[in-house]
């Protein structure tokens, strides 16, 4: 390309030479002599001119649980709902617009949701389900409100007492404000949350609304095609027979679709796939705590997991940082691709190996 432009360059200083020489400034039978380290010069520049247009920008702003861009730095504070995945709750209103999902088992063979609301609050999220105390710890580590519906006693008391900021559905049961419960669907699959509206009930209710928010760790977007790992477009893991989360890369897009027990998650309003740029899977020790099912699971102490993206997987450690499931290659923290977050917790037994597959 360079001799390409090094002619064009020539053949235009002769052009000119030859019209000075028609108006009397040179001597016509002294040949223009062609500067090369002009042309190399003029080469420089348009070169450089070339690469600064490439260069890919970064914003002054970005949204602490996605690394994307924002107009402004907003420090208003995470909203964290806890939403039930119940076959009889999907397709979920509101799900696809959560910046960070955690996905962990309920009861039985059931998974249950929390979603974190922060570059983007949608009008209404649900259904809302109840409490549980690893995912409230997970609010917690976020310093998010906490919103759901109904607990156990035990658990109430300790809300009650503070144990995490939050609003509790079974207080606003059908208010038309703040929690509503729709006719297309039967209880406990049918109360919603108008999240918009949860900073103003907070605020009445004297809860702080704003925080000082530590981002989570993003890769610039210049590093986002250096990714590298075992190719991983298609994703299955398996919490039982007959449940099982899946994702479906999309390379256009840069991630992944994402479906439970084979139905795509999608808006049921709107019908938008929910479709993330990193999945994290780690592995944790469940322990069943009583008659009815309930679980209590580790998340403090760490262990093994996967981070998938851009097609590719990675084997990582999960430690807690700030409280935060965090992956880490060889104790340093593994930076996400901008974008949202799908974290599955999967039980230690049987483990990543026999609960995860992928090509």
């Amino acid at each position: 390309m360079q001799k390409w432009f090094v002619a064009i360059v020539a053949s235009s200083l002769l052009f000119l030479g030859a019209c000075n020489e028609e108006e009397g400034q040179l001597d016509p039978d002294e040949p223009e002599e062609v500067d090369e380290e002009e042309i190399e010069s003029v080469f420089e520049e348009t070169e450089d001119t070339e690469d600064e247009e490439e260069e890919i920008t970064e914003s002054e702003f970005t949204y602490p649980l996605t690394g994307e861009d924002a107009d402004q730095e907003y420090d208003r504070r995470t909203l964290a709902v806890q939403i039930n995945n119940h076959p009889s709750a999907r397709p979920q209103t509101g799900l696809v617009h959560a910046d960070y999902v955690y996905e962990f088992l309920a009861e039985g063979d059931i998974t249950r949701l929390v979603a974190l609301y922060h570059s983007n609050i949608p009008e209404v999220v649900g259904p809302v389900r109840s409490a549980r105390s690893y995912y409230i710890e997970t609010a917690k580590s976020h310093g998010a409100i906490y919103i759901y519906h109904g607990a156990a006693s035990f658990i109430e008391e300790e809300l009650r007492a503070g144990w995490v900021t939050n609003l509790n559905g079974a207080y606003y049961d059908d208010d038309q404000f703040l929690f509503k419960r729709e006719s297309f669907r039967s209880a406990p699959h049918n109360s919603y949350v108008m999240l918009e509206n949860a900073y103003d009930v907070a605020n009445r209710n004297g809860i702080e609304i704003e925080q000082d928010h530590k981002p989570l760790s993003f890769m610039s977007k210049s590093d986002v095609e250096k990714v590298t790992g075992d190719q991983a477009k298609k994703i299955d893991i398996e919490y039982y027979s007959h449940r099982n989360v899946s994702y479906d890369y999309d390379e256009e897009l840069g991630g992944y679709y994402r479906y439970s027990d084979g139905e795509q998650t999608v808006d049921l309003d709107t019908e938008e796939p929910m479709v993330v740029e990193n999945i994290l899977v780690f592995e944790a020790p469940h322990d069943v705590v009583d008659e009815v099912g309930r679980r209590d699971i580790d998340i403090e102490s760490g262990g093994s997991g996967y981070l998938i993206q851009q097609g590719n997987l990675k084997e990582v450690d999960w430690q807690t940082v700030n409280g935060i499931m965090t992956p880490h290659i060889d104790g340093e923290v593994v930076d996400l691709v901008p974008g949202q977050t799908w974290v599955n917790v999967v039980p230690t037994s049987p483990g990543l190996e026999q609960t995860v597959t992928y090509q």
